[in-house]
């Protein structure tokens, strides 16, 4: 039962960071199972994307009928984004704003080395787990909600 409440953490903190704190919290797991549930959630969505990236990008461009357009409004702010504050940025910021997915792409799409990107989102994921975790499970109302 315990390993379930693990895996439904993982797997929220997946697709959205803040879904793994809020999910442990609901799931009565102590701070430091859902710290590091949350960080390993983040971390298996940048490795995926990753290596399994570059061989769907390739399986969508055999889709695709027209070329993507290059300067869209959304390849502008990811060039905005990159410019002003580059891989750590990206990668602090990838919890709190972006998805786990969509930060490792913006990051990849920029040409970062695979293991620096694994890095910077390692630290970014383990600093973020913690903050998060802690003030969810600090916050009054809370442990009443779920506990």
């Amino acid at each position: 039962m315990q390993f379930a409440k693990y895996l439904s953490v993982i797997f929220a903190s997946t697709i959205k960071f803040v879904g793994g704190p809020l999910s442990g919290a609901a799931l009565g797991l102590n701070w430091f199972e859902t710290a590091i549930c949350t960080m390993l959630g983040m971390m298996i969505s940048v490795v995926l994307v990753i290596y399994a990236g570059a061989a769907l990008q390739a399986l969508f461009s055999r889709f695709r009928s027209a070329p993507a357009k290059r300067f869209t409004k959304r390849t502008r702010l990811a060039i905005r984004v990159w410019k002003r504050f580059g891989l750590v940025g990206i990668s602090f910021l990838t919890p709190l704003l972006l998805t786990p997915i969509g930060g490792t792409i913006l990051a990849l799409s920029f040409g970062v080395n695979r293991s620096k990107v694994i890095l910077y989102m390692l630290i970014s994921a383990v600093l973020w787990a913690i903050v998060q975790t802690l003030a969810f499970y600090q916050i009054p109302g809370l442990k009443g909600m779920f506990g």
